[in-house]
């Protein structure tokens, strides 16, 4: 099992910045790509961005040269720094693991609960 705990949200003013952060415990063989989702009411999850465990980065034109996605392999935490934030940002943002458990060699994604974003003046 393992459980993902986001934290980090909160409100903010549009043209601020905020840090989120996740961190990973429980039993596991490894954390492969790490990422962070968002849904906005009415709307479907979409990707934010992902990093692998080696670093390499992905980013939708929607958040790339504002946000920036790093882990700590050593913690097993993936942080999203957001920038020059929008009032469109608006969301409740999920974090993703996709785990190797001991018992199977398939990986698995899970999520987190999610953590509020809220960009208004």
């Amino acid at each position: 099992q393992v459980q993902l705990v986001e934290s980090g949200g909160g409100l903010v003013q549009p043209g601020g910045s905020l840090r989120l952060s996740c961190a990973a415990s429980g039993t596991f063989f490894r954390i492969n790509t790490m990422g962070w989702y968002r849904q906005a009411p009415g709307k479907t999850r979409e990707l934010v961005a992902t990093i692998t465990s080696g670093g390499s980065t992905n980013y939708p034109d929607s958040v790339q040269g504002r946000f920036t996605i790093s882990r700590d392999n050593a913690k097993n935490t993936v942080y999203l720094q957001m920038n020059s934030l929008k009032p469109e940002d608006t969301a409740v943002y999920y974090c993703n693991a996709v785990i190797i458990f001991y018992d199977s060699p398939r990986p698995v994604s899970r999520f987190g609960q999610g953590t509020q974003v809220t960009v208004s003046s």
